[in-house]
Protein backbone atom coordinates (compact mmCIF):
# COMPACT_ATOMS: atom_id res chain seq x y z
CA UNK A 1 0.00 0.00 0.00
CA UNK A 2 0.97 3.81 -0.26
CA UNK A 3 1.21 5.51 2.83
CA UNK A 4 2.12 9.04 3.44
CA UNK A 5 3.43 10.13 6.64
CA UNK A 6 3.32 13.77 7.99
CA UNK A 7 5.62 15.09 10.01
CA UNK A 8 4.85 18.79 11.55
CA UNK A 9 7.86 19.01 13.08
CA UNK A 10 9.52 22.27 14.89
CA UNK A 11 11.56 23.57 11.88
CA UNK A 12 9.70 21.66 8.42
CA UNK A 13 5.75 19.80 7.98
CA UNK A 14 7.20 17.42 5.71
CA UNK A 15 5.01 14.88 3.81
CA UNK A 16 6.63 11.44 3.29
CA UNK A 17 5.34 8.83 0.76
CA UNK A 18 6.51 5.69 1.02
CA UNK A 19 5.55 2.06 -0.90
CA UNK A 20 5.01 -0.62 1.93
CA UNK A 21 3.84 -3.52 3.43
CA UNK A 22 4.34 -5.40 6.79
CA UNK A 23 7.43 -7.73 6.42
CA UNK A 24 9.30 -5.10 3.54
CA UNK A 25 11.38 -2.04 3.25
CA UNK A 26 9.31 1.13 2.87
CA UNK A 27 10.31 2.52 -0.35
CA UNK A 28 10.48 6.28 -0.86
CA UNK A 29 7.82 7.30 -3.65
CA UNK A 30 7.43 11.11 -2.83
CA UNK A 31 8.49 13.92 -0.54
CA UNK A 32 6.47 17.53 -0.04
CA UNK A 33 7.88 19.52 2.76
CA UNK A 34 7.13 23.43 3.50
CA UNK A 35 9.85 25.49 5.70
CA UNK A 36 7.51 26.68 8.94
CA UNK A 37 9.71 27.33 11.80
CA UNK A 38 7.29 26.80 14.11
CA UNK A 39 9.52 26.43 17.23
CA UNK A 40 10.29 30.51 16.09
CA UNK A 41 6.74 31.55 15.74
CA UNK A 42 6.17 31.25 19.60
CA UNK A 43 4.83 34.71 20.85
CA UNK A 44 5.54 35.78 24.15
CA UNK A 45 3.03 33.85 26.34
CA UNK A 46 4.80 30.32 24.46
CA UNK A 47 1.66 30.54 22.33
CA UNK A 48 1.51 30.05 18.60
CA UNK A 49 -0.03 33.18 17.05
CA UNK A 50 -2.75 33.35 14.57
CA UNK A 51 -0.37 33.75 11.59
CA UNK A 52 1.40 30.56 12.65
CA UNK A 53 -1.89 28.79 12.86
CA UNK A 54 -2.94 29.96 9.63
CA UNK A 55 0.71 29.02 7.75
CA UNK A 56 0.16 25.78 9.42
CA UNK A 57 -3.46 25.04 8.02
CA UNK A 58 -2.15 25.72 4.87
CA UNK A 59 0.72 23.95 4.60
CA UNK A 60 -1.12 21.21 5.76
CA UNK A 61 -3.96 21.37 3.14
CA UNK A 62 -0.87 21.75 0.91
CA UNK A 63 0.65 18.78 1.70
CA UNK A 64 -3.57 16.46 2.08
CA UNK A 65 -3.28 17.81 -1.70
CA UNK A 66 -0.16 16.29 -2.38
CA UNK A 67 -1.19 12.96 -0.99
CA UNK A 68 -4.01 12.66 -3.21
CA UNK A 69 -1.66 13.75 -6.31
CA UNK A 70 0.36 11.30 -5.43
CA UNK A 71 -2.11 7.88 -4.61
CA UNK A 72 -1.54 7.90 -1.09
CA UNK A 73 -4.14 5.61 1.15
CA UNK A 74 -3.55 6.72 4.69
CA UNK A 75 -2.06 9.39 5.73
CA UNK A 76 -0.15 9.12 9.50
CA UNK A 77 -0.13 12.38 10.85
CA UNK A 78 2.12 13.90 13.71
CA UNK A 79 3.50 16.36 15.70
CA UNK A 80 6.31 16.93 18.00
CA UNK A 81 7.63 19.45 20.40
CA UNK A 82 6.72 22.81 18.92
CA UNK A 83 3.05 21.60 19.18
CA UNK A 84 3.30 19.74 22.06
CA UNK A 85 4.72 23.06 24.11
CA UNK A 86 3.02 25.28 23.01
CA UNK A 87 0.30 27.03 25.39
CA UNK A 88 -2.27 27.06 22.79
CA UNK A 89 -1.95 23.73 21.54
CA UNK A 90 -5.47 22.06 21.90
CA UNK A 91 -6.70 25.29 20.03
CA UNK A 92 -4.05 24.73 17.25
CA UNK A 93 -5.36 20.92 17.13
CA UNK A 94 -8.79 21.87 16.81
CA UNK A 95 -8.26 24.30 14.60
CA UNK A 96 -6.38 22.07 12.17
CA UNK A 97 -9.18 19.34 12.24
CA UNK A 98 -12.11 21.53 11.62
CA UNK A 99 -10.04 23.15 9.01
CA UNK A 100 -8.26 20.21 7.70
CA UNK A 101 -9.82 16.78 8.92
CA UNK A 102 -6.04 16.18 10.15
CA UNK A 103 -6.10 14.67 13.16
CA UNK A 104 -2.52 15.21 14.01
CA UNK A 105 -0.99 12.75 16.98
CA UNK A 106 1.12 14.84 18.94
CA UNK A 107 3.77 12.39 20.44
CA UNK A 108 5.33 12.24 23.75
CA UNK A 109 9.21 13.44 23.87
CA UNK A 110 9.60 9.63 25.15
CA UNK A 111 7.53 8.59 22.06
CA UNK A 112 10.12 10.57 19.86
CA UNK A 113 13.12 8.75 21.05
CA UNK A 114 11.48 5.59 20.84
CA UNK A 115 10.26 5.84 17.32
CA UNK A 116 13.39 6.92 16.08
CA UNK A 117 15.48 4.22 17.94
CA UNK A 118 12.68 1.31 16.66
CA UNK A 119 14.48 3.12 13.04
CA UNK A 120 17.79 2.97 13.67
CA UNK A 121 17.58 -0.66 15.13
CA UNK A 122 15.83 -1.55 11.61
CA UNK A 123 18.25 0.16 9.77
CA UNK A 124 21.37 -1.71 11.42
CA UNK A 125 20.14 -4.91 12.13
CA UNK A 126 20.32 -7.03 15.26
CA UNK A 127 24.38 -7.20 14.58
CA UNK A 128 24.76 -3.52 15.58
CA UNK A 129 24.22 -4.96 19.22
CA UNK A 130 23.58 -2.58 21.87
CA UNK A 131 22.45 0.78 20.60
CA UNK A 132 22.75 4.41 21.30
CA UNK A 133 20.95 7.09 19.13
CA UNK A 134 21.06 10.27 18.79
CA UNK A 135 18.56 13.10 17.47
CA UNK A 136 18.73 16.63 17.37
CA UNK A 137 15.52 18.02 15.95
CA UNK A 138 14.48 21.85 15.68
CA UNK A 139 12.78 21.56 19.36
CA UNK A 140 14.29 19.09 21.32
CA UNK A 141 17.36 16.53 21.32
CA UNK A 142 16.36 12.78 21.69
CA UNK A 143 18.58 9.84 23.06
CA UNK A 144 18.02 6.18 23.49
CA UNK A 145 19.32 3.18 24.24
CA UNK A 146 18.75 -0.22 24.28
CA UNK A 147 19.37 -4.49 22.80
CA UNK A 148 15.87 -5.01 21.63
CA UNK A 149 13.62 -2.51 19.46
CA UNK A 150 12.08 -0.99 22.23
CA UNK A 151 15.13 1.25 24.48
CA UNK A 152 16.03 0.46 27.92
CA UNK A 153 16.16 4.00 28.26
CA UNK A 154 14.87 6.87 26.38
CA UNK A 155 15.22 10.84 27.18
CA UNK A 156 14.29 13.90 25.49
CA UNK A 157 15.58 17.40 25.87
CA UNK A 158 14.52 20.82 25.64
CA UNK A 159 17.82 21.25 23.15
CA UNK A 160 16.67 21.55 19.59
CA UNK A 161 18.48 23.60 17.24
CA UNK A 162 16.02 25.82 16.54
CA UNK A 163 15.01 26.64 19.68
CA UNK A 164 17.89 27.11 20.99
CA UNK A 165 19.31 29.66 18.21
CA UNK A 166 16.07 31.62 19.27
CA UNK A 167 16.44 31.57 22.45
CA UNK A 168 20.39 32.41 22.84
CA UNK A 169 22.31 33.45 20.10
CA UNK A 170 20.20 36.62 18.43
CA UNK A 171 23.31 38.07 16.86
CA UNK A 172 24.40 37.52 13.15
CA UNK A 173 27.67 35.89 13.87
CA UNK A 174 26.37 35.28 17.63
CA UNK A 175 28.18 36.92 20.46
CA UNK A 176 31.06 35.27 21.88
CA UNK A 177 29.70 35.38 25.67
CA UNK A 178 26.04 34.04 23.99
CA UNK A 179 27.87 31.01 23.00
CA UNK A 180 29.81 30.25 25.62
CA UNK A 181 26.45 31.16 27.75
CA UNK A 182 24.61 28.49 25.40
CA UNK A 183 27.61 26.34 25.35
CA UNK A 184 27.27 26.01 29.17
CA UNK A 185 23.61 25.65 28.92
CA UNK A 186 23.24 22.41 26.65
CA UNK A 187 26.24 20.39 29.06
CA UNK A 188 24.52 21.31 32.32
CA UNK A 189 21.45 19.84 30.28
CA UNK A 190 23.10 16.88 28.72
CA UNK A 191 24.97 16.41 32.10
CA UNK A 192 21.95 15.02 34.19
CA UNK A 193 20.82 12.18 31.89
CA UNK A 194 24.59 10.51 31.13
CA UNK A 195 23.90 8.86 34.75
CA UNK A 196 20.70 7.19 33.33
CA UNK A 197 22.75 5.78 29.95
CA UNK A 198 25.79 5.06 32.01
CA UNK A 199 24.56 2.28 34.23
CA UNK A 200 23.48 0.54 30.84
CA UNK A 201 26.98 -0.12 29.64
CA UNK A 202 28.89 0.56 26.65
CA UNK A 203 27.37 0.94 23.44
CA UNK A 204 28.44 -1.38 20.67
CA UNK A 205 27.14 0.93 18.26
CA UNK A 206 26.52 4.80 17.92
CA UNK A 207 24.38 6.32 15.51
CA UNK A 208 22.78 10.04 14.93
CA UNK A 209 19.61 10.95 12.70
CA UNK A 210 18.17 13.88 11.99
CA UNK A 211 19.06 16.86 9.31
CA UNK A 212 21.76 18.70 11.79
CA UNK A 213 24.02 15.56 12.17
CA UNK A 214 23.45 14.73 8.33
CA UNK A 215 24.51 18.22 7.63
CA UNK A 216 27.76 18.23 10.32
CA UNK A 217 28.69 15.04 8.90
CA UNK A 218 28.91 16.71 5.41
CA UNK A 219 30.57 19.27 6.30
CA UNK A 220 33.03 17.64 7.82
CA UNK A 221 34.00 15.79 4.59
CA UNK A 222 31.02 12.87 4.58
CA UNK A 223 29.28 12.15 1.15
CA UNK A 224 27.20 13.80 -0.34
CA UNK A 225 23.45 12.56 -0.22
CA UNK A 226 23.07 12.30 -4.31
CA UNK A 227 25.09 9.55 -3.67
CA UNK A 228 22.81 7.54 -2.14
CA UNK A 229 21.39 6.16 0.89
CA UNK A 230 23.92 2.90 1.32
CA UNK A 231 27.25 5.21 1.26
CA UNK A 232 28.54 4.48 4.92
CA UNK A 233 28.71 8.59 6.40
CA UNK A 234 30.44 9.51 9.94
CA UNK A 235 30.71 12.20 12.35
CA UNK A 236 33.86 12.43 14.76
CA UNK A 237 33.96 14.18 17.45
CA UNK A 238 37.60 15.47 16.63
CA UNK A 239 36.37 17.18 13.16
CA UNK A 240 33.48 18.55 15.13
CA UNK A 241 35.12 20.19 17.69
CA UNK A 242 37.26 21.95 15.01
CA UNK A 243 34.03 22.99 13.32
CA UNK A 244 32.41 24.39 16.07
CA UNK A 245 34.85 27.70 16.41
CA UNK A 246 34.71 27.74 12.76
CA UNK A 247 30.85 28.36 12.79
CA UNK A 248 30.88 30.21 15.50
CA UNK A 249 32.46 32.99 13.56
CA UNK A 250 30.85 32.66 10.52
CA UNK A 251 27.73 34.72 9.56
CA UNK A 252 24.20 32.75 8.69
CA UNK A 253 25.33 33.51 5.06
CA UNK A 254 28.36 32.33 4.89
CA UNK A 255 27.42 29.20 7.08
CA UNK A 256 24.42 28.88 4.27
CA UNK A 257 27.76 28.02 1.86
CA UNK A 258 29.38 25.39 3.36
CA UNK A 259 28.52 22.24 1.26
CA UNK A 260 25.05 20.28 2.44
CA UNK A 261 24.09 23.20 4.17
CA UNK A 262 20.32 24.27 3.07
CA UNK A 263 19.62 28.35 3.56
CA UNK A 264 17.21 27.53 5.84
CA UNK A 265 18.83 25.65 8.06
CA UNK A 266 22.08 27.67 8.46
CA UNK A 267 20.92 29.80 10.88
CA UNK A 268 20.78 27.34 13.90
CA UNK A 269 23.69 25.09 12.73
CA UNK A 270 25.96 26.79 15.18
CA UNK A 271 23.50 25.54 17.98
CA UNK A 272 23.18 21.80 16.52
CA UNK A 273 26.87 21.86 16.14
CA UNK A 274 27.07 22.46 20.35
CA UNK A 275 24.30 20.48 20.56
CA UNK A 276 26.06 17.37 19.11
CA UNK A 277 29.33 18.10 20.54
CA UNK A 278 28.37 18.03 23.85
CA UNK A 279 26.33 14.65 23.64
CA UNK A 280 29.17 12.83 21.77
CA UNK A 281 31.93 14.72 24.26
CA UNK A 282 29.75 13.87 27.61
CA UNK A 283 28.63 10.17 26.22
CA UNK A 284 32.39 9.43 25.60
CA UNK A 285 31.64 9.11 21.70
CA UNK A 286 34.42 8.98 19.20
CA UNK A 287 32.19 8.71 15.92
CA UNK A 288 28.56 8.59 15.13
CA UNK A 289 27.50 6.88 12.22
CA UNK A 290 24.87 8.63 10.48
CA UNK A 291 21.29 6.40 10.07
CA UNK A 292 19.36 7.92 6.86
CA UNK A 293 15.96 6.55 8.59
CA UNK A 294 14.81 8.34 12.19
CA UNK A 295 11.40 9.67 13.48
CA UNK A 296 8.85 9.46 10.08
CA UNK A 297 10.57 5.79 9.14
CA UNK A 298 9.72 4.91 12.98
CA UNK A 299 6.36 6.10 12.46
CA UNK A 300 5.65 4.21 9.62
CA UNK A 301 7.43 1.10 11.00
CA UNK A 302 5.16 0.67 13.79
CA UNK A 303 2.04 1.06 11.28
CA UNK A 304 2.99 -2.05 9.49
CA UNK A 305 3.93 -3.92 12.59
CA UNK A 306 0.40 -3.37 13.54
CA UNK A 307 -0.61 -4.49 10.42
CA UNK A 308 0.66 -7.75 10.77
CA UNK A 309 -0.18 -8.54 13.51
CA UNK A 310 -4.07 -7.31 13.11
Amino acid sequence: MRLGVLDVGSNTVHLLVVDAHPGACPLPAHSHKAELRLAQLLDDDGAIGPHGVDRLVSVIQDALQAAEDKGVEEVLPFATSAVREARNADDVLDRVRAETGVELQVLTGSEEARLTFLAARRWFGWSAGKLLVLDIGGGSLEVAYGIDEEPDAAASLPLGAGRLTAGWLPGDPPAPDDVRALRRHVRTEIARTVGEFSRLGTPDHVVATSKTFKQLARIAGAARSAEGLYVQRELKRESLEGWVPRLAAMTEQERSELPGVSEGRAGQLLAGALVAEAAMDLFGVERVEICPWALREGVILRRLDHMESA
